[in-house]
């Protein structure tokens, strides 16, 4: 069956239209070089141990984004708890990084990412169940 192109175009003019306002959790995120700065919010930790820093994360990625062009962006967690922010990307390669005792619950990850899909999980190392918020920006 095919989709009336009226349907495509809508969807990528609602997914940007939310963008601005909140995002729905488990909705990809489309994100190029001339993206607004992105807030998330959710709530951090989930059932399933994870074997790196992320501690406990949800069985499925909080947030997806779908980087169009390579593009500098720093992603930035705060959360009570002891948060940890695992990115996976298409590639297989795995970032994480945790809070420390002198960041306050503050998670800083920048960098150049290239194209490509990438799951998100906000984690708790202490097995917390925390509210938090996650800017994505570029830079």
């Amino acid at each position: 069956m095919r989709v009336p192109k009226f349907w495509i175009s809508c969807s990528t003019l609602v997914a940007i239209a939310i963008s601005s306002e909140g995002i729905a959790v488990g909705q990809v995120i489309p994100i190029n070089a001339t993206s607004p700065k992105i807030e998330l919010n959710g709530t951090s930790g989930g059932a399933k141990k994870d074997a790196s820093c992320a501690g406990f994360i949800a069985e499925t990625p909080n947030h997806t984004i779908q980087v169009a062009d390579d593009v500098n962006l720093t992603f930035t967690l705060k959360s009570a708890g002891q948060p940890a922010l695992l990115i996976r990307s298409n590639s297989g390669n795995d970032f994480c990084v945790a809070a420390d005792s002198f960041s306050e619950g503050e998670v800083k990850v920048p960098g150049r990412w290239r194209k490509g899909a990438y799951q998100i999980y906000v984690g708790d190392r202490a097995n917390g169940r925390h509210s938090y918020t996650l800017a994505i920006t570029r830079n």
